[in-house]
């Protein structure tokens, strides 16, 4: 079947305590996968979605581990191709108390050989939808290629997570390049701080001064909430309020809330609620991904008016454990 969203993008194998204390006194390590494309691939396959994921990992185990795990959260992985020369990435992410450290093992990984002759892709022709984020510009100039490619293309709808990493980009580079990239794209999803820290634009209106042709542009202001700019019209959802166990994966969750919002025909308002719902579950477990809300919870909370959206919103948020799966 043809996926509705095509993810592109890197996907690592994830190396990290099974408890949160330091890697050095760790007894255990668990293993999982760390993407942001795949995790909303996966985030929209949860949400009964058509997701497929495109890139490239190394003829490893940890390859296998990868593609395995997105197969199994009902993603198609039939367009990855295993590189016989180059590695699956690696994520190793240390807990501590004031903050987890990352360190990335990719450089010269398989999904960075991607490079503008995937845009033919069947997966990509055939989906409604492209999605991927600044991350893959940032990878190799092949992967760079195949982001603008993807982005300039007048046959595909292309969604763009500007989503910076700024260790990922050479000095000076990442502002102009994600800045021009994201000029392209039809969907763009920013957060407002990375937004002032990229461009010096403060405000959301600032963001969307500076990209006044993106059809729909939204614009995340962590806790306070989401505004969608569209045309004219301009739609502002306060998020649900959040006691957060690990804000890792929440901006992913929140693509793939809005995104799925988009595919069942919801309003502004219904596709950020989605997403701030999606987000809210997210922040609430250990890990990149939680189960999605019920679909007889969302439908009800998609439904209720401005006055009660906020408390009923955190109340089904805060009913998430704090624990969850990588």
């Amino acid at each position: 079947m043809t996926p509705q969203v095509t993810c592109v993008g890197e996907t690592m194998l994830l190396l990290t305590a099974a408890e949160p204390v330091p890697l050095d006194g760790a007894p255990l390590l668990s293993m999982g996968t760390a993407g942001a494309e795949s995790n909303v691939a996966c985030a929209l396959a949860a949400l009964g979605h058509r997701a497929a994921w495109l890139s490239g990992v190394g003829d490893d185990p940890f390859g296998r581990v990868v593609t395995r795990s997105l197969r199994e959260r009902g993603v198609d992985v039939s367009g990855v191709r295993t590189d016989p020369d180059r590695p699956t990435g690696l994520l190793v992410k240390d807990p501590s108390p004031s903050g987890s450290a990352v360190h990335y093992y990719r450089a010269g990984s398989a999904a960075s050989a991607m490079g503008p002759e995937l845009a033919e892709h069947p997966l990509v022709r055939t989906a409604g939808a492209v999605h991927l984020s600044g991350v893959t510009p940032a990878l190799s100039p092949g992967c760079d290629a195949l982001a603008e490619r993807l982005l300039a293309d007048p046959g595909l709808t292309v969604s763009f997570d500007v989503n910076h990493r700024p260790r990922l980009w050479k000095e000076g580079q990442a502002a102009p390049r994600l800045l021009e990239l994201a000029r392209l794209a039809d969907v763009v999803l920013v957060g407002r701080d990375e937004a002032e820290e990229l461009w010096g634009t403060p405000t959301a209106r600032d963001v969307r001064a500076l990209l006044p042709d993106v059809d729909r542009l939204v614009v995340k202001d962590a806790e306070h909430g989401a505004t969608e700019f569209h045309s004219e019209d301009e739609e502002y959802v306060p998020a649900p309020a959040v006691e957060v166990v690990d804000p890792v994966g929440a901006g992913d969750a929140f693509a793939a809330g809005y995104l799925a919002g988009g595919l069942r025909g919801l309003d502004a308002r219904g596709r950020l609620r989605l997403g701030h719902l999606c987000a809210g579950r997210v922040l609430r477990v250990v890990g990149d991904l939680a189960d999605p809300p019920p679909v007889g919870s969302v439908d009800e909370l998609l439904a209720v008016p401005d006055d009660r959206w906020t408390d009923q919103a955190s109340a089904a948020v805060a009913a998430v454990r704090g624990e969850g799966h990588e």
